[in-house]
């Protein structure tokens, strides 16, 4: 009897939004036009990094991967949530849902991971303007870009894996918009004190551990910043805004949703209040449409391949 009801399980719930077909239908339409915005804006990142010859460097073959990255993180989820704010049915399929969480916290990870690499990037290019071309080659700067991709499969394939293996019983209903590790770990009617303790190894070795790089290296730039008294250092700053408004934001927005105090009522059920889905909407839907649009808006190169681009087509007319 208990293995049956460790096994009856086969399809999830996710409640995300439902009871307000009204806000339903709102979202429906806000998020159908962000992820246009992030398909347009991004895959516009990526085509000018590949044409323009002056963007053949570290830093904009790391931002074209940023793009990638966004594109097939939120066509991974974006669709599948539409649908359901138009369906009745809000099922998921267990196997559905382990790929889902799979490649979400695999897109997340390499999302960390690239973003220390760039700020090492930021780093060598500002402090070490001499050793850069040496440091950062082609033989350096894509297999690190390669080696992120690799370490956001890896640690999403280990976690997912312990995942899966859990017994879930009778609930399955998944307060969330997705299949999210930790909604999901949540269901298993067994100790998942095993499963915490590797997320926590992971979360310091590819989140906390790539803050550390990016605050370092920050911190080393803004040292030889203010030893340079020209306005030669402040282009040199505005060269690194745009990838640290973007630490801010991604890693601002992680710390507040998991370090944010919870209130009483939160801590005792299962129940998510609206705050915690307003952020993983956030994380996952805004972040992904605002990069291109900081790094365009911030960056003078980008702004210029971009007219360099629309100014080509049109004369091809």
């Amino acid at each position: 009897m208990e293995w049956e009801n460790q096994t009856i399980l086969v399809e999830f719930f996710l409640k995300g939004l439902s009871g307000y077909p009204r806000l339903e239908l709102l979202f429906f339409v806000l998020i159908l036009i962000m992820y246009v915005v992030i398909l347009l804006g991004n895959g516009t990142l990526i085509l000018i990094s590949i044409l323009d010859s002056h963007l053949h460097t570290p830093m904009y073959f790391f931002m074209g991967n940023l793009s990638f990255l966004d594109i097939c993180y939120t066509t991974t989820s974006i669709p599948s949530t539409l649908v359901s704010f138009l369906s009745e049915r809000k099922t998921i399929s267990f196997s559905s849902c382990a790929v889902r969480m799979f490649l979400g916290l695999a897109m997340g990870t390499t999302e960390c991971v690239l973003l220390g690499m760039m700020a090492f990037d930021r780093y060598v290019a500002i402090c070490n303007p001499l050793r850069y071309p040496v440091i950062m080659s082609k033989d350096s700067f894509v297999p690190m870009a390669a080696g992120s991709w690799i370490i956001g499969v890896i640690n999403s394939a280990v976690q997912t894996v312990f995942v899966v293996q859990l017994p879930f019983c009778r609930n399955n209903v998944i307060n969330h918009f997705s299949c999210e590790i930790l909604a999901v770990m949540k269901l298993a009617c067994a100790d998942i004190a095993g499963n915490e303790f590797i997320m926590l190894v992971a979360t310091t070795l590819f989140v906390l551990t790539p803050l550390l790089l990016i605050i370092i290296s920050y911190i080393l730039i803004i040292v030889s910043i203010l030893k340079i008294r020209s306005s030669e250092g402040r282009s040199k700053v505005s060269t690194c805004s745009a990838h640290l408004t973007m630490v801010i934001i991604f890693y601002g927005t992680i710390l507040f949703k998991y370090m944010k105090p919870k209130s009483k009522e939160t801590l005792n059920s299962d129940d998510l209040d609206a705050t915690d889905k307003l952020i993983s909407m956030f994380y996952g839907v805004i972040i992904p449409m605002m990069n291109p649009l900081i790094y365009s808006l911030r960056n003078k190169d980008v702004k210029e391949a971009v007219k360099h681009l629309l100014r080509r087509n049109v004369f091809n007319k």
